[in-house]
């Protein structure tokens, strides 16, 4: 498996679960700190897909 796969997937569980594990501390910031979770996994993982593609001739 691709190593920049699992780096990815490390690091988007390692920072959802920083955010809802102090949930109470961040208040409002919880909205858009989530926000930009999905779009940092989104992307990232597009990307990675994208370059993966093989290329039609």
């Amino acid at each position: 498996m691709n190593v920049k796969i699992l780096s990815t997937i490390a690091i988007s569980l390692l920072m959802a679960w920083a955010i809802f594990h102090f949930k109470a501390q961040l208040g409002i910031f919880i909205l858009p700190l989530f926000i930009g979770l999905v779009t940092f996994v989104t992307l990232r993982l597009y990307r990675l897909m994208e370059k993966d593609k093989p290329e039609d001739e």
